[in-house]
């Protein structure tokens, strides 16, 4: 019958070493992982919304594809790419802090002049649309 220190030391002496490795393999990413939160920390929260020069490439492009479109397009596909850009529109507005009464303004004359000048007021301000 083998006493119980023996057992004992036999169980540490066969397991040491597996974690021993495995806590030595931990380190590098737990190390990493505290750095990133660190990081994340000191930089504050993230803004929700897209940087600006992403949605400027968006509406370049959609505008690009409204401009585009082939004689006999559905209606349907001109009018959700028409909504799509007025809602890059707003984004933007909301961006650089220009007033725009597009989401007011249903679809017609008023909702197009509208559009205009949200465009020129973001050319103003640096914006680039088309």
């Amino acid at each position: 019958m083998v006493p119980v220190g023996n057992l004992i030391l036999l169980v540490v002496v066969v397991t040491a070493p597996t974690l021993l490795f495995w806590t030595l393999l931990r380190v590098p990413r737990t190390v990493d992982a505290v750095g990133a939160y660190l990081r994340r920390r000191r930089r504050g929260p993230e803004s929700a919304r897209p940087p600006i020069e992403r949605l400027a490439a968006d509406l370049r492009r959609v505008h690009r594809t409204l401009a585009d479109f082939p004689p006999g397009t559905p209606a349907l596909r001109r009018r959700a790419t028409r909504e799509a850009y007025d809602a890059l529109l707003v984004q933007a507005c909301a961006a650089v802090d220009v007033p725009h009464r597009l989401d007011r303004l249903g679809e017609g004359m008023d909702r197009e002049v509208e559009r205009l000048r949200v465009e020129e007021a973001l050319r103003s301000s640096g914006v680039r649309v088309s």
